[in-house]
């Protein structure tokens, strides 16, 4: 993972998004910036976004597959050609199956086992979700035993906060339904959308 996130702070998080809406959300979130993108395989027709996107943008950004929480979606986010996975949580099943196939994965983890769970696995770059209901200074907490580890906030980032979190120690942030207003989306205003994206890359 280390490779992906050392050019990409900011990972777009596309839940929920409209199979017929994916690609102009997603060129918009790309024109503002972001060239990190990740699918949740709990939304609908999310193998297919990824396919498309895979398709779309080739080598220019990186598309991965996040809840990746089960062998099933494991098998149908790798078939999709995600490039990495991301979990909300210290998944084994998920580890072991990335380790097997060499897939990039930014396991999940909140609490100290957590973080113990994936060092085991040989994962020290991980997603601490949900980072938004945490202590800013709880990432510096982390550190302090599991020296060497980094940490990517996930949950609760906005365009507001996105520096604070930064500025605490997270080598990265993922943002969701906060990347930018619902309105753009239902809209199709997708040149708004891409510079609202553009103000919160610019602000890092």
């Amino acid at each position: 993972m280390k490779h992906i996130l050392e050019n990409n702070r900011i990972c777009a998080i596309m839940r929920g998004v409209p199979l017929g809406k994916a690609l102009d959300y997603a060129d918009a979130v790309y024109r503002g910036g972001v060239r990190m993108f990740e699918v949740a395989m709990n939304s609908g027709d999310a193998a297919k976004q990824i396919e498309l996107m895979r398709k779309h943008f080739g080598d220019n950004a990186y598309v991965g597959a996040g809840t990746v929480i089960s062998e099933e979606r494991c098998k149908a986010a790798r078939e999709a050609g995600a490039q990495f996975f991301l979990t909300p949580s210290a998944t084994t099943g998920t580890m072991e199956f990335c380790r097997r196939y060499d897939i990039p994965l930014l396991p999940g983890v909140l609490t100290p086992t957590d973080v113990a769970v994936c060092l085991e696995y040989g994962y020290n770059i991980m997603k601490l979700f949900p980072a938004g209901d945490m202590p800013p200074s709880y990432v510096k907490s982390l550190k302090g035993p599991f020296d060497g580890t980094e940490y990517v906030a996930v949950g609760g980032v906005t365009a507001g906060n996105i520096k604070t979190f930064l500025d605490n120690g997270f080598i990265g942030v993922g943002i969701g339904s906060n990347l930018m207003p619902k309105e753009y989306v239902k809209n199709d205003e997708w040149d708004k959308a891409s510079e609202y994206v553009k103000g919160i890359v610019e602000s890092i």
